[in-house]
């Protein structure tokens, strides 16, 4: 008897998405995807998932998925192609990674990836390869940095109260993040108090979001100015005798100095400087005051300015003044990165780390390959790549310096990928990838507590190969040295990370599905000590400390010793001028993830076109009409789409959402050619909504 195919599995989403939501996978009789949701017995997704990932089968089942390894045959950038045997794919990878390393050494081949998954056996094995190789370095500058550093620099460690206690809330202030949109679960437990608690929802942000629209109060403020909200809101709890002072005198550093500090920074202040009314700012100072059970929940997309990190250490300063660390609902969240503890040595071959091999910046990946010297770190040019999960010819900011430097015919570029994106077309061998569903892996959440396994559910297409595969076939023609994870499956790599780890085996994961790490009460609000060695929350952060969050070496850079010694608006940021009068902030739309789900028909159709939106008197200035079509630049480069009017934006400011597919912009320029690489005190990162630019009509 032929045996039937499951009616459903659990799995976990893959994607670049604090939810990193607990699935369930149901399937047709004949055995293909049919849908995916929400799993209801995970309390933290609850049975909600966005739906992008739900309509994952329309992914799953392109007709444009890539099924055969193709090696170029025109021009980089032709799309001419034709198709080679794995073998020979393999052979010709080794062949040109070894010629490269004989002339210009091992650190001219550079493995480039980011977080087209999460999964860490699929998406951080490729450190193996270039740990045992001694190959480049990579530098991560694409998402945390200036979030985790400005957040740490308060707490002392990247963790805080259980995310699930927004439903337990009294008031939740969701700061710099659209959740409807890139983390839907926190909109369920926030949903979930207004409903049983009457909790307010609060939300500020650069213009009227989803989440806003959701609200019970927004604040729409200017890009770049979080930080004198945060320090005007602190003044009034201060003036008006909201401050714990008892709190304050056990748990932070130096309070009498910040309300010292603040004495000036009062709402008019703030007011002209984030485009708010006076009245919004008391408002929501008094309602921060006075409901004790406030539960801060801080994003990424905020931070991500020039002065990002001291944005985010001013708004989380705001719950240690209030001391709304003491109640259960109470406190202020980012991530959970620090209570994973995880070994990964099989997975990273991390004992053969040399911290004297360069690490490159990712983001400054357009100077590194048209051969800017001090992006090069002083070294030589990189002459081959490996890319798993990224595209940077349309994610990464400078996108015509990328461009020139992936038209390089000196350069030898493979892309393993599940589609023919705009990185893949410039490679010379396109290898193709699986998806998360075709093969096994293992998650942590950023946004909650869970450590998920997710495993294999469906078998891939004769063709694509998972990323641990391309990895390990590749080590073995390289004439590396032998590490043990080299031989090893994904289910070895989960199987010892967890043994490895204190987390149990493989098995008893496959049981339960998902470990819960959450902390005690004491422990996730600080009530032991913050993370610091005094115990204290830090009004005044040391920005110049030894080890940074995510900075591979730990060493400071850039102005940051002309940083903010207590909570401050810093104005580093992209300034508007003359020259270039509005400022762009390049935020994420509802149905891409990135440069991921924009290859699916649902997801294009929902987002329409790329358009930048800016209030009507901001398009007078320039005679620019509703739906016009217009070009906006700067000195990085120009580009083309359609101009939408509304009222819903921060004065001065132009939104454009989504990062669309290049050749959906009339020249093929998409909106990363506007943005920045310049690396952000104090340690890094890419200001993608930072930008100044000049508007006109096309």
């Amino acid at each position: 008897m032929t045996q039937q195919p499951p009616k459903s599995t659990f799995s976990a989403c893959p994607h670049d998405c604090p939810s990193t939501c607990a699935l369930e996978v149901h399937f047709y009789p004949h055995g293909d995807v049919r849908r995916l949701n929400g799993s209801k017995e995970n309390d933290y997704t609850a049975g909600v998932i966005c739906a992008k990932v739900a309509r994952y089968a329309e992914r799953l089942y392109h007709p444009e998925r890539l099924m055969k390894p193709l090696r170029r045959v025109g021009k980089k950038g032709e799309g001419r192609f034709e198709e080679i045997s794995w073998e020979a794919a393999l052979d010709l990878i080794a062949e040109k990674f070894l010629a490269v390393e004989a002339e210009f050494g091992a650190e001219s081949v550079w493995p480039y990836h980011y977080a087209g998954t999460m999964g860490l056996v699929q998406r951080d094995s490729i450190h193996r390869l270039r740990h045992i190789k001694g190959y480049s370095r990579q530098f991560d500058s694409f998402c945390t940095n200036m979030a985790w550093t400005g957040y740490v620099a308060g707490t002392g460690k990247l963790a805080g109260p259980d995310p699930r206690e927004m439903a337990v809330s009294d008031q939740i202030v969701i700061w710099g993040t659209n959740p409807v949109a890139t983390q839907v679960n926190v909109m369920t437990h926030a949903i979930a108090a207004r409903k049983k608690r009457g909790a307010k929802i609060i939300v500020v942000d650069v213009y009227q979001t989803e989440t806003m629209k959701q609200a019970d109060i927004g604040l729409i403020l200017k890009p770049g100015t979080d930080a004198a909200l945060a320090c005007a809101i602190m003044h009034v709890l201060f003036r008006d005798g909201f401050a714990d002072r008892a709190y304050l005198e056990k748990y932070t550093d130096c309070p009498e100095e910040l309300e010292a500090h603040l004495k000036d920074k009062t709402p008019e202040w703030a007011a002209a400087i984030t485009g708010l009314k006076v009245s919004q700012i008391e408002e929501v100072a008094r309602l921060i005051g006075e409901v004790k059970k406030t539960f801060f929940r801080l994003g990424y997309g905020f931070t991500r300015s020039r002065n990002g990190a001291v944005g985010m250490h001013a708004a989380a300063s705001i719950a240690a003044v209030t001391g709304c660390w003491q109640y259960e609902g109470g406190g202020a969240f980012h991530n959970n990165g620090a209570i994973y503890e995880l070994n990964k040595e099989m997975i990273e071959a991390t004992s053969l780390r040399d911290p004297s091999i360069r690490a490159l910046d990712q983001s400054l990946i357009g100077r590194i390959l048209t051969g800017d010297e001090t992006a090069l770190l002083g070294g030589g040019p990189v002459k081959a790549m490996l890319i798993q999960n990224t595209n940077p010819m349309s994610v990464t900011p400078e996108q015509d310096l990328v461009r020139e430097g992936f038209a390089r015919e000196d350069l030898f570029t493979v892309v393993h990928e599940q589609f023919m994106t705009e990185t893949a077309q410039m490679a010379d061998v396109v290898l193709p990838a699986t998806q998360f569903l075709e093969h096994d892996d293992i998650y942590k959440g950023g946004g909650h507590q869970y450590l998920m396994l997710g495993p294999k559910a469906v078998d891939a297409p004769d063709g694509p190969r998972e990323n641990l595969f391309v990895l390990n076939e590749i080590s073995r023609r390289v004439d590396s040295k032998y590490h043990p994870g080299t031989d090893m499956s994904a289910r070895d790599h989960i199987d010892w990370m967890l043994r490895n780890s204190g987390y149990g085996t493989l098995e008893e994961l496959e049981a339960s599905k998902w470990i819960d790490l959450q902390p005690d009460f004491e422990t996730a609000h600080y009530l032991t000590g913050f993370g610091h060695a005094d115990g204290r929350f830090h009004f005044r952060p040391d920005w110049g400390r030894s080890a940074a969050p995510n900075k591979p070496d730990g060493e400071p850079f850039g102005p940051w010793r002309i940083m903010p010694q207590l909570p401050d608006q810093w104005d580093s940021i992209e300034l508007a001028s003359e020259e270039h009068p509005l400022r762009l902030a390049t935020s994420p739309a509802r149905s891409f993830l990135n440069s991921t789900f924009n290859e699916t028909d649902s997801s294009r159709k929902k987002e329409g076109r790329p358009e930048a939106w800016l209030r009507p008197e901001d398009a007078a200035r320039f005679g620019i009409e509703d739906g016009a079509k217009i070009r906006m630049g700067n000195t990085r480069g120009v580009v083309t789409l359609h101009a939408r009017l509304v009222e819903t934006v921060a004065p001065g400011t132009v939104i454009s959402e989504g990062i669309w597919p290049n050749d959906a912009f009339e020249d093929g320029r998409g909106i990363n050619t506007l943005t920045g690489a310049d690396p952000v005190a104090p340690y890094g990162g890419a200001a993608f909504h930072d930008t100044a630019v000049w508007v006109r009509a096309a």
